[in-house]
């Protein structure tokens, strides 16, 4: 019988961050997909278990809930290096495709392999069976439209298979992956659970705990803006709207292509250019250190102010909040620009996370807390209490 651990994973449409067990392990993995063959060929294919596994994500993957079975796929980074490479569309609902489920699955068989025998069993030397129990969350869209009712149902009850085929340190193992229970959460709920809690759902920042807040949380597909009073979201007038920052980074990417002749290989690309530290907003053209500046604020700026109406029209149906915290990758993206926004509009008191970490964590952090509070309280409904036998002479 194995023990079923625990996995808190947010699949983002930028990438995947997961966390396991007693938060002894993280995962980080880029949200790109590419279908291949089943040998794929590698140079030096005689060093290939000297590599990371996570730069050579190489597999099959059966599951009765996806639409195509068996399919053979590069995932993350060795993806971003394919010819073909998939990154979810906007207008996509993330309950509803293959490549969200294809993400979770990896996530798990990668953390299966990684964690040996502490939550697996293995009946050959070649066959892991692990048992999860797992957190994780849909845009506030979906959920308000039931989706995450059937996004549960087809995780539970089946075996989901990982094969990893050309992976290093991983070839040849296939991962049985069962779920004990599945808990799913509107992100933007999870997000204030991540503001005012702990690990251990202790209370870490009461001046938030009744105060009126909203969470606007931008995403590559969607944004959520969460209402919160009275400790809860307020489900009737929460709204999710269906723009992210997706769309922008492919009209960056095509932009550059078109005006300077540079291919940039995903929107991962786009989000290197304009958040690193050093160099931003530039690329190499031909050698030559060359601003895209004015395409990225242009692009960007756009999207800034559609997202700035959205924080308005919410506001102003809830004259009494008290601060709007900005959180998610697009927010980061957006920061700058919604900022000057603000400072030359309305002056609404909001907030961004200066840690890019803690900000791109918060829904994978959420999650976790609310799984293991879940594990723990089933515990103890679970515990009855010893009863002394008397043993007859």
């Amino acid at each position: 019988m194995s023990v079923s651990r625990i996995a808190a994973i947010d699949v983002g449409n930028d990438c995947v961050k997961a966390i396991f067990g007693k938060y002894d392990s993280e995962l980080y993995i880029p949200n790109v997909i590419a279908r291949d063959t089943e040998d794929r060929p590698v140079i030096g294919i005689e060093d290939l278990n000297e590599k990371d596994p996570l730069d050579g994500i190489h597999i099959r993957v059966h599951s009765p809930a996806l639409k195509e079975n068996n399919v053979i796929y590069r995932v993350g980074n060795l993806a971003t290096k394919s010819d073909n490479p998939n990154e979810l569309d906007p207008g996509s609902s993330k309950s509803e495709e293959d490549q969200t489920l294809v993400m979770l699955f990896t996530s798990l068989a990668l953390d299966a392999v990684k964690s040996g025998t502490s939550n697996t069993s293995r009946d050959s030397k070649a066959v892991i069976d692990a048992n999860y129990t797992l957190g994780t969350g849909l845009p506030l869209r979906e959920v308000k439209e039931g989706k995450d009712v059937g996004y549960r149902s087809q995780l539970l009850g089946s075996v989901h298979q990982v094969e990893f085929l050309v992976t290093p340190k991983y070839q040849g193992i296939k991962v049985n992956i069962k779920f004990d229970e599945v808990k799913v959460y509107p992100e933007g709920f999870a997000a204030y659970i991540n503001l005012v809690m702990d690990k251990d759902l202790n209370i870490i920042n009461r001046d938030l705990i009744d105060k009126r807040i909203l969470i606007q949380d931008i995403g590559g597909l969607s944004t959520d803006v969460a209402v919160i009073k009275n400790r809860n979201v307020d489900d009737d007038k929460a709204q999710g709207f269906n723009i992210g920052v997706s769309e922008a980074l492919e009209s960056i990417r095509e932009e550059i292509r078109s005006k300077h002749g540079v291919e940039l290989d995903s929107r991962r690309d786009v989000v290197e250019i304009i958040t690193r530290k050093n160099d931003r907003n530039h690329i190499m053209v031909k050698g030559s250190r060359t601003s895209v500046h004015d395409i990225t604020d242009r692009i960007l700026l756009e999207l800034a102010k559609k997202q700035y109406r959205h924080l308005r029209n919410v506001w102003q149906k809830n004259s009494q909040t008290e601060i709007c915290y900005f959180v998610g990758g697009g927010a980061m993206v957006l920061k700058e620009y919604i900022k000057t926004l603000n400072n030359n509009l309305d002056g609404y008191n909001i907030e961004f996370f200066e840690d890019e970490k803690e900000s791109i964590w918060m829904m994978a952090n959420a999650y976790y807390k609310l799984i293991s509070d879940f594990v723990r309280k089933s515990n103890k409904e679970t515990k009855v209490p010893e009863k002394k036998t008397v043993q007859n002479k």
